[in-house]
């Protein structure tokens, strides 16, 4: 089942069981996957819907560490909600550990210690399975050492 197919599946689910929590957060993911198709002018594929679902948890992210700044906790535990729902539909996230071991295979198949061309290396290998922060310190370490 495609991520698209999914999402319309949970939908309506969420809606015949009346969360409207879920049919909300649920109605802003199909919105922001609709205008994505719109853009392309084409029916989406799966990395292309899962790249707009990391655009929106990123988003989603960003608007909680505002929350958290401004010590609005109601905020804060709604959004995180909202982050948890629509990152399930994205694919697991590596260990620390393999993400060190698949980067560290990068680097050293680029060959050069530039940062800007082993970040750009690193976060193809990783292929979105890993956050960029997390990335950008591992290669620092790398490059360093």
């Amino acid at each position: 089942m495609t991520t698209l197919e999914r999402i319309e599946q949970d939908f309506k689910e969420a809606m015949k069981a009346k969360d409207e929590f879920r049919v909300s957060v649920m109605r802003m993911v199909r919105t922001a996957l609709k205008n994505k198709q719109i853009d392309l002018m084409h029916e989406l594929s799966d990395v292309e819907a899962q790249a707009v679902l990391k655009t929106m948890v990123k988003q989603y992210q960003d608007a909680l560490s505002d929350f958290q700044g401004a010590g609005r906790q109601d905020l804060v535990e709604k959004q995180q909600k909202e982050i948890d729902l629509v990152a399930a539909y994205l694919p697991a996230k590596l260990p620390p550990e393999e993400v060190e071991k698949i980067v560290a295979e990068a680097i050293k198949g680029m060959g050069a210690g530039d940062m800007g061309k082993a970040m750009g290396v690193a976060m193809k290998a990783v292929d979105g399975r890993a956050d960029g922060n997390e990335v950008r310190t591992i290669v620092q370490r790398l490059l360093a050492g």
